[in-house]
């Protein structure tokens, strides 16, 4: 664990340090990312667990300087334009909302597909980490925007988007997001724990 999260942050329990030194910073350096680099992290998430192996994840990627990218900062919304142009990429977490599942012939309705495609971007978000980049995910953006900018199909949702980079000089940003360029704490574990039933 690093320094600087290892002074701010204690696990209640054994943890690899990983899992602590995992946060979500807006300032990004100008770094780029190799598409290798990021098919590598992208590889992590292809093998998280999902409901009979359906898979309903989809990663649209866009490296900082192709035409992708800035239409995909375009479709964001509030304070996520003003950092996430700094990002080396940007990956659109989508997830197909219907499948075949096993013995059936046509497709239904999967109730899954959002919590299966959280696992893969958890397990990219690790893998990152342990590679030395940082991730921020994002929720805020115009569904309307970013469907036509990266043709969603019908049948698929858009789960989140996630920049990717370097750390940065917190001091590039607005000052109401600098205050907050820190890893945020987590709840005592024993106060999300519940044993048996609520």
């Amino acid at each position: 664990m690093n320094a600087f999260t290892s002074s701010i942050r204690n696990p209640d329990h054994p943890v690899d340090p990983v899992f602590v030194e995992r946060w979500s910073p807006r300032a990004f350096d100008n770094t780029p990312i190799a598409e290798a680099d990021l098919l590598s992290l992208l590889e992590a998430a292809r093998w998280a667990p999902s409901a009979a192996n359906i898979q309903p994840w989809r990663f649209v990627i866009a490296l900082r300087g192709e035409p992708a990218f800035d239409r995909i900062v375009e479709s964001l919304s509030g304070n996520n334009k003003l950092w996430a142009g700094n990002a080396a990429a940007l990956i659109v977490f989508a997830s197909a909302t219907t499948a075949v599942w096993p013995g059936a012939s046509e497709p239904a309705p999967n109730g899954l597909h959002a919590f299966d495609t959280g696992a893969a971007w958890a397990s990219f978000a690790i893998q990152a980490r342990k590679e030395g980049w940082h991730t921020h995910g994002m929720a805020g953006f115009d569904r309307d925007a970013l469907g036509a900018a990266i043709r969603l199909p019908a049948d698929h949702a858009i789960n989140a988007v996630v920049a990717i980079g370097k750390v940065g000089d917190p001091a590039t940003l607005p000052e109401a997001l600098r205050v907050r360029e820190v890893p945020s704490q987590r709840r005592p574990l024993s106060e999300t724990v519940l044993r048996g039933s609520f």
